[in-house]
């Protein structure tokens, strides 16, 4: 080598072996594991002893304004609803007035956030969708098809996915995007969740870890399931039975990570269960978290990318999705804590350099407008962080940790954060 390359080299060097030395430094600050361990007990206690504001209702806050909310329906339930919309049409259609449907506006200008509650709603403004009006003549012809699809379903007893739905009118629908919003629609109008209507979402979300529960009958250990876990079922009325003797839930942002725990059986070191959606969450992934939650009562950490869309799908677990805010007291799992990765972990644990990623402006802006939502201006943590991200314009992927070694997340990392308690 040159003289002249071997002084650019050194540099770098340094810096990788500084990096190395840091991580090392790190490793020899973890306790032994049971001192880890009581620290998780202390968390799984104070979670299963203290009141949620989950227990507080939409009826609790004496609004001004009322606000739409849906509920479990069984089938007899929504069917008759069902038939009584489709009977006020025709008798609409008889009397000459032809026919229309109101529907609840899901837009941005017809939701709140609440802080009593820590999640978006939806209020009670509704618009009219007329068959005779132009420009609402196709969506009310998809609204009639998607309820009398839903009614045949309902009157089958079965299920079906979002994917069949749209398969049954592909002229009709256009594409998938139609015929989903549309149901979304629907069950906002009928007053029920979508599980209530028996049409789910293809299976995504998975889970491994320290969780026995039975799909339909059949017990399930998700301690067996392998590297690749078990895939959570899409109508979560199949879940039933759950137990557990772990002390805590780690949520996932991503697949990759996710399958970095497993193999490593992180759950057998530090008992634990193990959910990711592999990123946006579904709805089966959001309602599979909530039940755990509720019926398990342990704390839930999340490790998402530290970058405004891993923090904007963390939300979504959290306080709800603006599209689905009508169903977001079934959906919401408020009182999540972020363990990481932040963006103070990145000097923290010196992440090198090469392993940051430059912000688009497209990433600026969305940090920034996460800023100005309610729900991240009343947690000082979160703006803190956010602030340091759009100031720094750097974001690190979770598998920026892996410069260090392939399993400094499951042997350094993760231990290190919950022996410090640090998590927001």
């Amino acid at each position: 080598m040159s003289e002249k390359k071997r002084r650019r080299a050194e540099p770098s060097q340094s810096k990788s072996s500084r990096s190395s030395s840091h991580a090392h430094d790190l490793k020899k600050q973890l306790k032994p594991d049971a001192d880890i361990l009581a620290t998780l007990r202390r968390l799984r206690d104070a979670a299963q002893s203290s009141t949620s504001n989950q227990t507080l209702t939409i009826s609790d806050l004496n609004l001004a304004s009322p606000c739409r909310e849906v509920a479990d329906l069984d089938s007899p339930s929504v069917l008759l609803s069902i038939e009584r919309a489709a009977l006020s049409a025709a008798r609409s259609i008889l009397s000459g007035r032809g026919f229309s449907f109101s529907i609840p506006s899901r837009s941005s200008s017809n939701q709140l956030y609440l802080p009593e509650l820590d999640r978006i709603v939806l209020k009670d403004k509704t618009s009219s969708r007329a068959f005779a009006n132009l420009s609402t003549v196709r969506k009310a012809t998809i609204t009639a098809r998607v309820l009398s699809l839903v009614h045949a379903v309902l009157l089958r007893g079965i299920h079906v996915t979002k994917r069949d739905l749209f398969y049954t009118d592909v002229k009709l629908f256009g594409d998938q995007t139609q015929s989903d919003a549309v149901l979304d629609d629907v069950s906002c109008m009928l007053g029920c969740t979508r599980s209530s209507l028996h049409v789910v979402a293809s299976e995504k979300g998975v889970v491994v870890g320290r969780l026995v529960f039975s799909d339909d009958g059949d017990r399930i250990d998700c301690t067996r399931m392998g590297i690749g876990g078990k895939a959570i079922p899409p109508n979560i009325d199949r879940v039933s039975d759950l137990e557990s003797d772990a002390l805590f839930i780690l949520l996932v942002e991503k697949d990759a990570a996710f399958m970095r725990l497993a193999e490593d059986r992180f759950y057998n070191r530090f008992p634990c269960i193990i959910v990711t959606a592999k990123g946006q969450p579904d709805v089966a992934t959001r309602l599979f978290l909530k039940k755990m939650k509720t019926e398990l009562k342990l704390p839930v950490l999340a490790l998402v990318d530290s970058d405004p869309y891993g923090l904007k799908i963390l939300s979504v677990y959290m306080c709800g999705s603006k599209n689905m805010s009508y169903d977001s007291s079934n959906l919401t799992t408020p009182d999540i804590k972020w363990l990481g990765v932040r963006p103070s972990d990145l000097d923290k644990y010196k992440v090198p350099e090469q392993c940051r990623l430059p912000m688009t402006d497209q990433d600026v802006k969305a940090g920034k407008d996460l800023l100005e939502e309610d729900f991240v201006k009343r947690n000082e943590g979160w703006v803190r962080e956010l602030e340091m991200m759009v100031r720094t314009r750097q974001k690190a992927e979770i598998q920026a940790l892996s410069s260090f070694g392939f399993q400094y997340l499951t042997e350094v990392y993760l231990p290190l954060k919950i022996q410090q308690q640090d998590w927001l």
